[in-house]
């Protein structure tokens, strides 16, 4: 599969799975829009279900009619708690994220090395120097977060810094800087967001319903649904980040870095210890790094899900992607 470079920055190829990043940071913004609208929807119309099921045991009859009325009244205060929600973690969920990863900040006078590889390549990228983040883990991961490339920071595991060589790291460190410079971490910040709202729900509605004396029963079945909103539709949603935002990502690393079989080799290194312990417990954190940091894993019904909707393709994919590119060099 031959791959030509165009004056945009892009790559292309037969199956037409790269596209300059003009057209990606846009399609980017876009699904972010899409998602921020369509997310309260359904939100929405799980509540007027969970709504009606409440009704069904009230009313002797009219149950649209109390169920309006009970929307009418609950509306309000659940928009304004989803509102709530998506600005708290808009704002300050990228510095979660990195508390989760028990991530630590680095300075240039503490680490030098990775300080400048990063500072070299976002200039070459032309975007501002993010912050920089070590996490203390002997596997190989990396991921970006931030909600655009002002705000961004970058995380680096020990062990992907000490079993790297230096051309590989820098293949990483460009990939995660492309996330940065595409725009995908904003969209994948939202999708975290959306994921925790319903997972959160759900465990709020259930444990209410149990411990309810009276009239538990329909409060657990809204629990249930908003359960089957963050199994079901919420991974739908998050699939809107699709595969391709890693081949993307993989292609601008390429683009800055002229060395795809740099990056390919790095990816061949992490497919073998890729699993962060610090993440085991935050499964919707694995669609922002490198590589799964959930692999070797107790699979639990949960993980079996999130499977279903992973959305890394294969390491070997990805491989054979990188080292079938021509870029003329």
């Amino acid at each position: 599969m031959s791959r030509t470079q165009d004056m945009r920055g892009s790559t292309t190829g037969k199956d037409g799975v790269f596209k300059s990043s003009y057209d990606h940071i846009f399609e980017n913004s876009f699904k972010t829009i899409l998602i921020a609208l369509l997310f309260p929807v359904f939100l929405f119309a799980f509540l007027f279900i969970a709504v009606f099921l409440f009704a069904s045991t009230m009313s002797d009859g009219n149950t649209l009619k109390l169920t309006i009325e009970l929307m009418t009244g609950i509306s309000p205060v659940f928009a304004l708690c989803v509102i709530g929600w998506m600005a708290i973690a808009y704002w300050t969920g990228p510095r979660m994220l990195l508390k989760s990863a028990r991530a630590l900040p680095i300075t240039k006078e503490e680490n030098p090395q990775i300080y400048r590889l990063v500072e070299n390549l976002c200039i070459s990228t032309g975007i501002p120097l993010p912050k920089i983040y070590i996490m203390n883990d002997d596997s190989l991961n990396a991921f970006a977060t931030g909600r655009n490339p002002k705000s961004a920071s970058i995380a680096l595991t020990t062990g992907i810094i000490k079993k790297l060589e230096k051309s590989e790291l820098e293949g990483v460190i460009a990939h995660e800087l492309a996330h940065i410079k595409n725009r995908d971490i904003r969209l994948m910040v939202l999708i975290i967001a959306v994921i925790g709202f319903s997972a959160f729900a759900a465990e709020l509605l259930i444990r209410m319903g149990f411990r309810s004396k009276k009239g538990g029963f329909p409060i657990i079945i809204a629990g249930l649904l908003f359960l089957a909103f963050s199994i079901f539709i919420a991974p739908l949603i998050r699939m809107a980040v699709s595969r391709r935002r890693e081949y993307q990502a993989d292609a601008t690393a390429v683009l800055i870095t002229r060395n795809p079989e740099a990056l390919a080799g790095a990816l061949e290194k992490i497919s073998h210890d890729s699993r962060v312990e610090s993440l085991d417990s935050r499964p919707s954190m694995a669609l922002m790094c490198i590589e799964n940091p959930l692999e070797g894993t107790k699979k639990t019904l949960a993980s079996r899900f999130w499977g279903l909707w992973a959305t890394h393709p294969p390491i070997a994919d990805r491989v054979l992607a990188l080292r079938s590119m021509n870029f003329g060099l």
